[in-house]
């Protein structure tokens, strides 16, 4: 039996109303398209999509509120909704959104807040990510333009910003070159900020980061995006895609500096890169940072068959196995860094036992992150996020590996591993 809906104007939508968004995933920055309305930034985004109208369920809100005919789609003449059971006091309902609890986030507070903003501009990112792909052939110079206004916005935001969050998102609606070129863009432009580059070169990294594996447009899929180890044959022209990208960068009509570190994503410092094998004194800085950040997130979304690692394991390898591929004293010291210890994605253990996931790291607080607690036989839906740094009841006690993990909590979190990442303006340290 279906839940009784309304179907309601945008006008009439209010913090603590349940909604059913009729709308695809590739179409929204949620995670899932039913759910309680928790911020005044959701509906603000709400109205950003362009919706004219939503459809509410009664039943399901924390505030039993009467819809005006002049707001119902159907004139105030539809189904009526089945009565609450319990009427909820509007005011206490909004206090127990905005404090959440003793010790966590509440669906409404700032985590979430920016976490749907984070999504929204991650999911306009990979959009227009497909678009340009769809471009490049028919229009370079107009998807040079796109790459770049969207390259001039996110570093002017990312300059602008003091202290800012690096925020796990999952359950992202994009396909895997959008998410991967979205992750190498958004980890290369921190990278480059941490290593001391100005807005224009920023630009330039942002720009090449987006579109360093463009190429692989002029491969086959099973070859551009391997779900298994490739043949020799096929290995060879996978690695073609950098020549390719290169090529189609410079129809687009990229500068220098764009296309030579297009052309490095795949070098390594110790010459054992491809296609050139350049040593890391032949690698531009956006080169080398473009590597870097290119490896790591194929470690935490891997392909040919890899396993995956978790942000934290990937770290620790970069630095104890293949620490001479990179530059390892001035670009890999200062990604690490920069991710902190428990970066986001990482699964880490409470000093109370529980087994919980690095949401966002806030670069103040490296060692304090925002995280997901698990609770054996809760329902993920009710699950609150504990935001490490703003209280000091809880604290990390380790890291912990996937395959050290319980199954429940295993099977849990595993349908969610594809990780993506972007970042968020974050109040100073004096503000807070």
């Amino acid at each position: 039996m279906s839940t009784p809906s309304i179907l309601i104007d945008i006008d009439a939508l209010r913090v603590g109303m349940y909604i059913q968004l009729e709308i695809g995933w590739m179409n929204h920055p949620f995670p899932t398209n039913s759910f309680r309305v928790s911020s005044d930034d959701q509906i603000r985004i709400l109205r950003e999509l362009g919706l004219r109208q939503v459809r509410y369920v009664p039943s399901r809100s924390l505030l039993a509120m009467p819809v005006p005919a002049a707001f119902a789609a159907d004139g105030g003449r539809g189904t009526q909704p089945a009565p609450l059971a319990e009427q909820v006091d509007a005011d206490s309902a909004l206090a127990e959104l905005v404090a959440g609890g003793p010790a966590g986030l509440s669906p409404g507070g700032d985590w979430e807040r920016l976490q749907a903003h984070s999504r929204l501009r991650y999911q306009q990112a990979a959009v227009l990510y497909a678009q340009i792909v769809g471009l490049v052939d028919k229009a370079p110079a107009q998807a040079r333009a796109q790459v770049e206004e969207r390259a001039r916005r996110d570093v002017a935001e990312l300059l602008d910003a003091e202290n800012y969050a690096v925020h796990l998102l999952t359950q992202v609606s994009a396909q895997r070159p959008s998410r991967h070129a979205v992750n190498v863009m958004v980890l290369s432009m921190l990278l480059g900020r941490t290593l001391g580059m100005g807005a224009e070169a920023l630009q330039r990294l942002a720009a090449a980061a987006f579109v360093h594996d463009i190429g692989k447009v002029r491969l086959p899929a099973h070859i551009a995006e391997p779900n298994a180890p490739l043949s020799p044959i096929d290995r060879s022209r996978y690695e073609d895609h950098v020549v390719q990208s290169v090529a189609l960068a410079q129809r687009m009509g990229f500068g220098g500096e764009v296309l030579l570190a297009i052309g490095q994503h795949h070098e390594m410092a110790d010459g054992s890169g491809f296609p050139r094998g350049l040593g890391a004194a032949q690698m531009s800085r956006a080169g080398q940072i473009l590597a870097l950040v290119n490896r790591y997130d194929r470690m935490c979304n891997p392909l040919h068959g890899e396993a995956a690692c978790t942000p934290h394991e990937a770290l620790a390898r970069l630095f104890a196995q293949e620490r001479e591929r990179f530059d390892a004293i001035t670009v890999l010291g200062a990604f690490i860094r920069m991710m902190g210890v428990y970066p986001p994605g990482s699964m880490v253990q409470l000093d109370d036992g529980r087994f919980a996931r690095v949401l966002s790291s806030n670069s103040q607080y490296p060692l304090r992150p925002c995280v997901l607690p698990y609770t054996p036989g809760e329902d993920p839906q009710d699950a609150l996020a504990l935001d490490l740094s703003a209280q000091t009841e809880r604290s990390i006690r380790r890291s912990v590996k996937l395959d050290f993990l319980p199954d429940e909590v295993l099977g849990h979190v595993l349908p969610q591993q594809h990780l993506c990442y972007f970042f968020e303006r974050m109040p100073s340290a004096a503000a807070a």
